[in-house]
């Protein structure tokens, strides 16, 4: 990898590559000496391993971290701790890392080179633990009717964003979540399976025809799009492999669309952290449906991309700080509040 990562890098003239490291302990000393803008990290290292470089880097020099992670349980399982730790985002490597297969990776390597070239590194918000056993959160479970259904889009820093704000969700969450954070295939299932136990409502990746029910967020798995249908008893997840839109797949637009079509007023959108436009337009539409519509502050973004194209094309209805996200979403979800204006509020 520390030979064929800078090859990646030449077919991009913006980037230069200023050093390598074989381990940690080299790599501390080289960043120190060379000040880069951004460093790739694999976690598979001798000697001192990314984990510990990564805690080091995150108490001396605070900079934007790439992590290359390995395409495993245990790839995936250290990945989301250093995304805890303060990496800002990771590429997953092939399984046969020649040459011949790099070429996956190359360009999501190099295009999220340039974000955190460009992004701010901020301490992860910690997530608020609930006082809940696993067997106490799996009793209390009910399938009950939601009584709206939350669409999120989120990109960069959405790990971290995501698992504060659904940790801060009460047990008796009265609306139904679906997720896209765009992830490669391998990670959604771990990653589900995290925020689950840090969350007091259910959290699993999302499998063609779960149910739409309330306190449960469903995370759309890596390469397949998510839609919603309302079916005669209850209302239905539907995946599917249709082309990428916007470059994605998932796409937060084929998502928020879909719940714009079925729900119209009963739907909610929220966007968030990330690079692009996904999700702007989509975002709209659930707007022009009678549903309500959220975009998060640039202050509390790691990348303002995505909830900016939705704020400059006057799609998002307010524009909230991640930490008062949770409880404006469980306000709006609550059957007995009144109806809300359609205003813009930025509240930090």
């Amino acid at each position: 990898m520390r030979k064929l990562i800078p090859q990646i890098l030449q077919r991009d003239s913006s980037i230069e590559v200023v050093g390598t490291a074989m381990d940690g302990d080299f790599g501390l000393k080289k960043i120190q000496e060379l000040n880069p803008d951004v460093v790739t990290l694999d976690l598979e290292m001798p000697r001192m391993d990314g984990m510990e470089t990564l805690r080091q880097m995150m108490r001396k020099q605070h900079l934007p971290v790439i992590v290359v992670s390995a395409l495993s349980t245990e790839g995936a399982s250290a990945t989301f701790k250093a995304l805890a730790l303060g990496a800002l985002d990771f590429v997953a490597k092939p399984r046969d890392a020649a040459s011949s297969h790099m070429d996956a990776i190359a360009e999501d390597l190099i295009n999220k080179i340039k974000i955190a070239s460009r992004s701010r590194v901020r301490k992860a918000a910690q997530p608020f633990l609930p006082e809940l056993t696993k067997k106490e959160k799996k009793a209390s479970k009910e399938r009950r009717r939601p009584a709206n259904i939350v669409a999120i889009g989120v990109s960069t820093g959405g790990p971290n964003a995501l698992q504060y704000l659904l940790s801060q969700l009460p047990e008796d969450f009265p609306g139904s979540i679906l997720i896209v954070q765009h992830m490669p295939v391998g990670f959604t299932e771990m990653f589900a399976r995290r925020l689950n136990e840090s969350c007091a409502i259910e959290v699993k990746e999302a499998q063609s025809g779960d149910l739409l029910i309330a306190g449960r967020a469903l995370i759309c798995p890596g390469d397949k799009h998510i839609s919603v249908r309302k079916m005669p008893l209850a209302a239905t997840a539907i995946l599917s492999e249709e082309p990428r839109v916007n470059g994605h797949r998932p796409s937060a637009d084929v998502l928020f669309h879909s719940v714009a079509a079925e729900f119209g007023e009963k739907s909610l959108g929220v966007i968030m952290t990330g690079m692009g436009d996904d999700g702007a337009a989509g975002l709209g539409e659930i707007k022009r449906s009678g549903g309500f519509t959220i975009a998060q502050s640039e202050d509390s973004c790691v990348v303002f991309g995505m909830p900016k194209a939705a704020i400059e094309r006057g799609h998002a209805m307010r524009i909230l700080a991640l930490e008062t996200m949770a409880a404006a979403i469980t306000g709006h979800c609550n059957p007995d509040r009144p109806k809300p204006q359609e205003t813009v509020q930025l509240e930090m």
